[in-house]
């Protein structure tokens, strides 16, 4: 896990103005934030990625198409385009992104305690990923998969994917509201 300085916030996200580096807030199970992307497109697809095998958290888990903390005093929606950036080489605008909420989150993932404030956006993307690039830390595979079959993974085989439960199912949700 790459190191990096966030902001610390309390448990109704209001900042405290204490800057950490992330494994510390991770080890006082401090409030951060961070910035989630979810790539569709018109076919009814959504760009998952597969993590790294050497992540600590959901390691060769599928996965949100890309995700990353919010930095130290950065806004959330530009972490969303540096991570798009930085992960799989996508150039976004702020206007290409749509915000859709403040998720409260706190988990425990085997030594990793997690509290988060999960900005969610979304991006509709209809290129080719062939001609995008990964992250190889952080990223092994990006695929487009249609949604019904997300659906059936996610029943079938979770053990394939981030233990998100909930969240899939909200995304999926939003996600075809998009194409209605």
């Amino acid at each position: 896990m790459a190191d990096e300085l966030i902001d610390i916030y309390d448990k109704n996200n209001k900042t405290l103005d204490i800057q950490l580096m992330k494994s510390e807030a991770h080890k006082k199970w401090l409030w951060h934030r961070s910035a989630h992307i979810w790539i569709y497109n018109s076919k009814g697809e959504i760009l998952l990625q597969l993590r790294a095998k050497d992540k600590e958290l959901y390691p060769d888990m599928w996965d949100i198409s890309v995700a990353g903390h919010v930095g130290a005093w950065e806004e959330e929606i530009i972490s969303a385009i540096r991570e798009t950036e930085k992960e799989i080489w996508l150039s976004v605008k702020t206007e290409d992104l749509e915000f859709f909420k403040i998720k409260k989150v706190k988990m425990i993932y085997k030594k990793m305690l997690n509290h988060e404030f999960n900005y969610i956006y979304f991006l509709k993307f209809d290129g080719d990923i062939k001609e995008l690039a990964l992250q190889k830390e952080e990223v092994a595979e990006i695929h487009f998969l249609p949604i019904e079959k997300i659906e059936k993974e996610l029943k079938e085989n979770p053990n394939n994917y981030a233990p998100h439960w909930d969240y899939w199912d909200e995304i999926i949700e939003k996600v075809k509201s998009f194409l209605v």
